[in-house]
């Protein structure tokens, strides 16, 4: 069965006969065109009964009609895109039209407002459902840029040095890995030195690489319409016994929550199995994020892997596993895999080793 098959089924099931799709991954998703329309406009429209049809800016017509079996209508940028759709769609007086309540701005929902009379429900837990668990094809392009992030972040340790800052790190990285086909990483590269990585989202910038610290890497790419995430840090000389205890604390909560990961645990369960390490040592405060993050076509995806979150975990569920301490002013630790569930476990995508490693200062 198809994906949008699967979708115009659950559409004909809830009694909505209209579903408009706008974020370009979800689009991506269904029909296997990708494409980002900027500030202009891009939706797919599925009917419960018609064929789906795709709109979006005139000089895309061509890759799409070339991609897609079904019709594509393209809209120039004189031209008023509401005024359109409204001309081009089948019908627009359902009772009710699913839309990504997650994805539109209120300047597409406005617009939307004055194409379709009926009243807006969300169409975003349909589709988070759809994509919950992956395919045995989804999981193998998935091991592919965890292959690419492991390669990724091997360039970032052969690069340390303290003659260098934060960015020329990521530049050579992300040098090295447009050389080897990747166009894009999965989100914002992060090389973070010192007490830069004691903030969960630091930026980088041109501090120079500090001696006797630690350094952490977080970083993905973007391959095959997928997407991977990792986090390692690393020590640079001889960082003091604190900062290496932290280290082995952090690692000792990552290794934890992935050998307690199974079906039939809960997605809080899975948070603290982690949490409770870093609590019980006296650091719970200074872990202050989520356990993990679903990841497939986009890097942050549903669900989240938290506290207060029962969902069960099943058999092919993708997502990270990234403990962190952050105490400011002294020492930054996150270590992060993603991976798939198995029948039995969790196996991860990246395998870059995570025992401290050492690099000359």
């Amino acid at each position: 069965m198809s994906k949008i098959t699967h979708l115009t089924q659950k559409l004909e099931k809830d009694n909505i006969f209209a579903a408009v799709l706008s974020d370009p991954v979800s689009i991506n998703y269904l029909t296997g065109y990708l494409s980002d329309p900027h500030e202009r406009h891009m939706y797919l429209f599925v009917f419960a009964d018609k064929s789906p049809l795709l709109f979006l800016p005139a000089l895309d017509v061509a890759r799409a009609e070339a991609t897609l079996d079904f019709p594509v209508v393209g809209y120039q940028d004189s031209e008023n895109p509401w005024e359109k759709i409204k001309a081009v769609l089948p019908a627009t007086d359902w009772p009710q039209v699913a839309v990504e309540f997650d994805n539109l701005n209120v300047t597409k929902f406005k617009g939307l407002q004055t194409v379709f009379s009926g009243e807006f429900v969300n169409l975003t837990p349909t589709l988070q459902q759809m994509r919950l668990i992956k395919s045995a094809d989804e999981i193998e392009k998935m091991l592919v840029a965890g292959d690419f992030a492991d390669k990724a972040v091997q360039v970032g340790f052969d690069n340390i040095s303290l003659d260098v800052t934060e960015t020329d790190i990521i530049a050579q990285i992300e040098f090295e890995m447009k050389k080897q086909g990747i166009n894009k990483m999965s989100f914002e590269t992060m090389v973070l030195t010192g007490n830069n990585a004691a903030n969960p989202h630091g930026i980088p910038g041109t501090n120079k690489i500090e001696n006797n610290s630690l350094l952490l890497f977080d970083l993905g790419v973007e391959t095959l319409g997928y997407t991977s995430d990792m986090t390692r840090t690393v020590a640079v000389g001889k960082p003091d016994q604190f900062k290496q205890d932290i280290y082995n604390l952090c690692l000792e909560a990552q290794l934890t929550a992935l050998d307690f990961i199974k079906p039939g645990v809960t997605a809080a369960e899975v948070d603290a199995a982690a949490r409770n390490v870093i609590e019980k040592a006296g650091y719970g405060e200074y872990f202050n994020h989520r356990l993990g993050h679903g990841l497939g076509m986009d890097v942050h995806e549903f669900p989240s892997i938290m506290a207060g979150n029962d969902m069960e975990i099943q058999e092919g569920m993708c997502f990270s596993v990234e403990p962190g301490i952050y105490i400011p002013g002294k020492v930054g630790v996150r270590i992060e895999d993603c991976g798939y569930v198995t029948k039995n476990g969790f196996e991860v995508f990246t395998q870059t080793p995570k025992e401290l490693l050492y690099f000359e200062g």
